[in-house]
């Protein structure tokens, strides 16, 4: 296809998709799909942002990145008690759960914040019921592993936390990964 070309069907996607940024909002639009309006970005720490407690390669820049377009929220059982550290150059809301029902734990905080202005990031157990009423529910597979009732929760799955954030970095990736 030439290079003309190309600007066509570029201008065809703009025309039926809508991205915008609105302060501390993401929103996108994805056809035949929903509209997505994103204020918060919710995850859990362990095996999704890091691994054995320590935050992965990657992951600090682009939460730095998208702190200035969405709320982002981190909520862990702190594991390995590195949470706080691997944090620390992130502008973001740390929430150590105590031990009981830690998945019922996150879908409340995410309820209080707005199921509907919501994405969540996870990989365990714990994190399916708030990937499953979120606006979108993302699961990762990291070197932990991923539990099956939280990948079939989800509205879609990325091998790799970076893969995950990217895709609210680069939201083209969802329409094309979402749309009908």
């Amino acid at each position: 296809m030439n290079r003309a070309g190309n600007e066509k069907c570029t201008i065809i996607l703009l025309l039926r998709t809508s991205l915008t940024t609105i302060g501390n909002m993401l929103e996108i639009t994805i056809p035949g799909y929903k509209t997505l309006q994103f204020e918060h970005l919710v995850m859990d720490y362990n095996g999704t942002l890091a691994c054995d407690g320590k935050l992965l390669d990657g992951v600090n820049d682009r939460l730095v990145t998208l702190s200035k377009k969405l709320k982002i929220h981190v909520l862990t059982a702190d594991t390995f008690g590195q949470s706080k550290s691997g944090l620390q150059n992130i502008p973001c809301k740390l929430s150590i759960l105590a031990a009981g029902d830690q998945a019922k734990a996150k879908l409340e905080y995410v309820q209080i914040l707005g199921l509907d202005t919501a994405v969540c990031i996870g990989n365990g157990r714990n994190d399916r019921l708030m990937l499953k009423d979120a606006l979108l529910g993302i699961a990762v597979i990291l070197d932990e592993g991923a539990a099956t009732e939280t990948l079939t929760a989800a509205d879609l799955v990325c091998t790799d936390i970076c893969s995950a954030l990217d895709l609210l970095l680069n939201p083209l990736r969802l329409v094309a990964t979402l749309r009908s």
